[in-house]
């Protein structure tokens, strides 16, 4: 059984690497932070008395449940409301892109470079770019096995498809982020 201690630990844990997934599959930052919100809020409701080594595929399996009801609810209320898009306003300003404040903090601060440092978060926006581009079955196979580090079984799980499903998505999904990078002249 997870301690309220375990559980917050957890959730502080997968916060962001939740968001980005989120913001990944929705292309809305602001539809990201409320499906990570609600999935949050799932799991220590419904499952907070669970063993802590439960935790991560649990968590995972209500991202991808929460992720896919909201893509539900949006396509209801484009095909209810498609006649109102004429009155919505035409686009936020853009300026502040909040991927970029929830970067990850190198652990040896101060002793990289700045062009060190500037051609790291230009290969990173440059992989984000691409892996944004990758088909979705394709960037949430990616996302779970090499960005949540799930295997093969837990990723088939957490996507309810099959293993052979989930290898032939992440084999794609290489080759074309290989590809991609590679014409851009990004050799990692």
């Amino acid at each position: 059984m997870a301690t309220e201690q375990e559980l917050s630990e957890f959730l502080k844990s997968v916060e962001k690497r939740a968001f980005k997934r989120s913001v990944y599959h929705t292309r809305d930052e602001e539809a990201a932070l409320d499906i990570v919100q609600d999935s949050m809020m799932k799991l220590a409701h419904s499952y907070g008395d669970k063993p802590v080594a439960e935790l991560p595929m649990l968590f995972q399996r209500i991202l991808s449940n929460t992720t896919l009801d909201w893509f539900r609810r949006r396509k209801t209320r484009n095909a209810l409301f498609s006649n109102m898009s004429d009155f919505e306003s035409a686009g936020a300003d853009g300026d502040f892109d909040i991927l970029e404040t929830l970067e990850l903090q190198s652990d040896s601060e101060g002793t990289e470079s700045a062009q060190d440092a500037t051609e790291r978060v230009q290969i990173l926006r440059e992989i984000e770019v691409e892996v944004k581009l990758l088909p979705g079955r394709q960037r949430e196979a990616f996302l779970l096995r090499y960005w949540e580090e799930m295997d093969v079984a837990e990723t088939a799980l957490a996507m309810g498809c099959s293993e052979g499903s989930v290898k032939t998505h992440c084999s794609r999904a290489v080759a074309a982020l290989s590809k991609a990078l590679s014409a851009k002249g990004l050799k990692l």
